[in-house]
């Protein structure tokens, strides 16, 4: 039994994630602004409050509940919380920008700083990040925030990875390909994606229980199709 804090847990691949770990056994502290999906699901094994990435106050919260719960111990952190913005670079402020890169950098740096204490050598930090943020990668317009904000990301968990490569944990990224989910929907409407929240969700896990044993600091391109 594993101790996972996932966080952007209110739908698509981070919803599939609780249920498919959590089916699994382990103790899942699911991190989301919108707590009520999962509160749904009325899983014993799962803990659930609203989450804002970017609040100080969530951030202690989720702290709290690991040092009061869990014995101060995480065994899994999946950083899977994104936002995506589709809109031209020149309608594009430092605003636009800002919004992106708060969720996908600047939180995801925050969640993994507080939680390091409270992780072993044993420990996984897994970043989802996107072949957008893939160097060679087709790049598609509108998509400049998010893209850079997600190559970004990639470069970061390869720097932590050096930065605790003695002590742990491991640091290790999955750049996906186009997933069928409600945010690619909102972006792209009416594109149909080749793989299921479902089916990236169940890979996702297995690597976030196993993949520290082979890779550290590693970027996993995780794509059948170009995007």
């Amino acid at each position: 039994m594993k101790r996972i804090v996932i966080t952007g847990t209110s739908r698509g691949i981070g919803f599939e994630l609780v249920k498919t770990l959590s089916k699994m056994g382990h103790q899942i502290l699911a991190l989301s602004r919108n707590e009520k999906p999962v509160k749904e699901l009325k899983l014993e094994n799962v803990h659930t409050f609203s989450f804002d990435i970017t609040s100080d106050d969530s951030l202690n919260e989720a702290v709290n509940y690991i040092s009061e719960n869990w014995d101060s111990k995480v065994d899994v952190l999946i950083n899977n919380a994104g936002a995506l913005l589709n809109k031209p670079f020149k309608d594009s402020g430092y605003e636009d920008f800002l919004k992106v890169y708060q969720v996908n950098v600047f939180g995801v740096a925050e969640v993994t700083r507080k939680l390091l204490p409270f992780m072993e050598d044993t420990s996984h930090v897994l970043n989802i990040s996107s072949m957008g943020g893939i160097q060679g990668s087709m790049k598609f317009p509108g998509l400049a925030a998010y893209s850079s904000s997600k190559g970004a990301l990639l470069t970061l968990t390869e720097l932590l990875a050096e930065e605790y490569k003695e002590n742990g944990p491991s640091f290790n990224a999955l750049a996906l390909g186009a997933v069928q989910t409600e945010m690619l929907e909102e972006a792209f409407p009416g594109y149909k994606a080749p793989v299921t929240a479902e089916d990236m969700a169940a890979y996702i896990a297995d690597f976030s229980l196993n993949g520290q044993k082979f890779y550290n600091g590693k970027i996993m391109q995780v794509s059948n199709s170009t995007p």
